[in-house]
């Protein structure tokens, strides 16, 4: 799916500290934790806990957050609709690492198992 300039240039410049509680208040609100999310995020991004708070404490973009980031090889499995969007037909490559991230989130909210979140084959 094509994204707008507009909508790429908004994901990219929007920080990870102001998307981050929303992630834990979606997961707690539906009975799973703070640690299961962190595994989430440290599963995509390479990041431990340490650099989670880093990187909210540095309030960086998510652009600067996925240039950080080591993503996991097994990304391209992660498929689905989340805000709109195919996920694995969003043609600018930041836009879809965001929604990777939003997808699993998500998918953490719904009471999915933790294997089948991190793609363990």
């Amino acid at each position: 799916m094509k994204t707008t300039p507009k909508h790429n240039e908004r994901v990219a410049n929007m920080t990870f500290a102001s998307v981050y509680p929303h992630y834990i208040t979606k997961v707690e609100k539906k009975g799973r934790t703070k640690a299961e999310l962190h595994e989430v995020i440290e599963w995509l991004t390479g990041f431990n806990d340490n650099d989670i708070k880093t990187l909210i404490d540095d309030k960086v973009t998510f652009k600067t957050f996925f240039d950080k980031a080591k993503l996991h090889t097994n990304t391209h499995l992660i498929k689905g609709v989340i805000c709109g969007y195919r996920i694995e037909d969003i043609d600018n490559r930041l836009t879809q690492k965001v929604r990777y991230l939003d997808k699993l989130v998500d998918e953490l909210a719904r009471g999915r198992k933790m294997e089948k979140i991190l793609r363990k084959q």
